[in-house]
């Protein structure tokens, strides 16, 4: 670290490239923290993780045992070890006791992405509820048409307030805040929706993950989906790079003459030879389209044999978008990791190492600042996958049983786990220690005496 101290002092590092550094000098070094302590009030496994995104400060959690809870991650309640362990205990939460509470258990639980005054929980009993947080009461209810298994909301989104509802329903819902209403439904899963995330580059754009095995992109202004992932479609590692500005400028004034070249020629419909050897004009109308147009010009009824590409052989139980919404982590019940370039939709063939991942439920995966690690609950142990080699970074070792989310504080570079051992659990990067100072000495012959 104290080279990196230097260089940024020499002005041979950029400010930008010396955070980046820091922030992955520290993740490298997550451990199980020996200084942060979260104290989990649920009697269940824990379900569902999330940080709020404006203050990066309290922890909701959602657990089986029907109970939400809020943490304050960054004060403590108490502390131990002669102040050396500090103990977060949840600052409230709500049960089955509530006078509104879940009957069964909370499978999602996400902070209302503008502040913290609101957030949304999703449980087995069929209901979605928004929930007052100064006030712990329930503001609104949305009765689904069976199990929830996850809810997300968009982090971008000023133009709506929507919910989008992964159920045991083969449609995907949005629910709206702002009217209490549902907005309109998504169809074209044939079975459960296990995940839904919403695009880190457009609020419009929804993607969802079902027990089909299919993970569909929708534009939640328009009816059907815009893309269908198919892990046979395939590309090999990252897209190309862009091309440099000078280059990307001569090829748009070569596009722009163009154009304007081919707007001044008419079009001349084709034609063809009559029996008596006449040349008879062929209209427009009776033309094949182009193989892009067939599809779309299609009955939706026949559109049934091209319309069933999966991502994975079972059910897709996990999606994580990157920052920059150019890429798409998913997991899926066939213990099968794969990364997928969202422009083109193909698979980037990203071998990544093996792991053992949960079946019968979903899982929520998270990413580092910069989304090159991905954190992935594989059992009893979290994994911080190399996202573009695939290779296992960190393995990290604490839970009893089987963990099943994982949420990433950009802020502190710290890691939050949940699993069914009904535990919270806090990765911290390894403090500051006398290896990486030189202690003189001198001094140490001082303290000796």
């Amino acid at each position: 670290m104290w080279r990196e101290i230097g260089g940024r002092e020499a002005g041979k590092i950029r400010p930008n490239s010396f955070v980046n550094r820091i922030k992955s000098d520290r993740i490298s070094s997550l451990q199980l923290s020996n200084h942060k302590e979260i104290v989990s009030p649920h009697r269940g496994s824990v379900n569902s993780l999330q940080v709020d995104l404006t203050e990066g400060r309290y922890l909701l959690s959602g657990a089986s045992d029907s109970s939400a809870a809020v943490y304050d991650v960054q004060r403590a309640t108490d502390y131990e070890g002669g102040g050396l362990i500090a103990k977060h205990k949840c600052i409230f939460s709500v049960d089955k006791q509530h006078e509104h509470g879940h009957k069964y258990a909370v499978s999602s639980a996400i902070w209302y992405p503008i502040d913290t005054g609101l957030f949304i929980t999703g449980s087995y009993d069929h209901y979605i509820k928004v929930w007052d947080t100064n006030t712990t009461q329930v503001v609104m209810n949305f009765k689904m048409p069976g199990k929830v298994h996850r809810t997300a909301m968009s982090p971008l989104a000023t133009s709506h307030m929507l919910i989008a509802a992964g159920t045991e329903d083969v449609q995907v819902r949005l629910c709206d805040i702002h009217s209490g209403a549902f907005s309109h439904t998504l169809s074209g899963h044939r079975d459960g929706i296990m995940t839904v995330e919403w695009s880190t580059s457009s609020e419009w754009v929804l993607i969802t993950g079902g027990c089909d095995g299919a993970i569909r992109f929708w534009d939640i202004r328009r009816a059907g989906c815009f893309l269908l992932l198919d892990q046979s479609r395939s590309q090999l590692g990252r897209r190309p790079p862009l091309l440099d500005h000078s280059v990307q400028n001569k090829v748009s004034v070569l596009k722009a003459v163009s154009a304007s070249q081919n707007l001044h020629a008419k079009p001349k419909p084709p034609h063809r030879k009559s029996a008596n050897g006449h040349a008879v004009k062929e209209s427009y109308i009776g033309r094949i389209p182009a193989k892009g147009s067939t599809r779309q010009r299609l009955h939706p009824g026949m559109l049934s044999t091209l319309d069933r590409a999966t991502a994975h052989y079972g059910a897709v139980t996990g999606l994580k978008i990157t920052d920059d919404g150019m890429y798409l982590l998913s997991a899926g019940s066939d213990s099968r990791i794969r990364l997928w370039d969202v422009e083109s939709g193909c698979n980037t063939l990203v071998n990544f190492e093996t792991a053992r991942l949960q079946t019968s439920k979903a899982i929520q995966l998270a990413t580092n600042h910069n989304s090159a690690l991905a954190f992935v609950p594989c059992m009893t142990t979290v994994k911080a996958f190399d996202i573009w080699s695939g290779k296992t970074s960190l393995t990290l070792r604490g839970h009893y049983e089987s963990v099943n989310c994982c949420w990433f504080n950009s802020q502190d570079q710290e890691l939050y786990t949940g699993g069914n051992d009904r535990k919270i659990l806090a990765w911290s990067p390894a403090r500051l220690i006398s290896k990486d100072m030189d202690v003189p000495s001198q001094d140490q012959d001082d303290w000796s005496d």
